[in-house]
């Protein structure tokens, strides 16, 4: 990744928006889904562009879980964590998804293969727990059909 990509997008970002004001998610959501996550290297670059401090660039980044700070597993797993899935035992997969896959929220396994991230309601309410993985939501989980599902989104290449 060079500051020439970051550049780019931060160019584009700011042709389709016409003006660097209110430009800084935009730029952070452009740079994610053009390198999978939010280097660091790109921050004082972005900065720079808009007139910002690093630490102001740094807050929103930080603020904000949807960004990711290093590349994300091959599979991204993120399991409901909102009222409606706890109260049908969201808390209980949680605690097995981070002891099977021996990672916490917003971390990567260390074969690098699946990263957790909690979300807030996947729209499942009445079959909760849920879950997605990669864009494909699952409901009505069990630890047991939780394993499976990773397993299988493990092995497709």
């Amino acid at each position: 990744m060079s500051a020439a990509s970051f550049d780019a997008c931060v160019d584009t970002t700011l042709a389709e928006l016409g003006a660097p004001d209110g430009a800084l998610l935009p730029i952070l959501h452009a740079i994610q889904a053009e390198h999978g996550h939010v280097p660091a290297d790109a921050v004082p670059l972005i900065a720079d562009r808009l007139n910002l401090s690093r630490a102001e660039v740094h807050g929103v980044l930080s603020y904000y879980h949807h960004f990711r700070k290093e590349p994300a597993g091959k599979v991204v797993v993120q399991l409901c964590r909102a009222e409606a899935c706890q109260a049908v035992g969201a808390e209980a997969l949680a605690e097995h998804a981070r002891a099977s896959l021996g990672c916490d929220f917003h971390q990567t396994t260390a074969d690098g293969t699946v990263t957790l991230e909690p979300v807030y309601c996947l729209g499942q309410c009445a079959c909760g727990p849920a879950m997605m993985v990669g864009d494909r939501v699952h409901a009505r989980l069990t630890k047991e059909k939780f394993d499976a599902l990773v397993e299988r989104a493990r092995r497709q290449p």
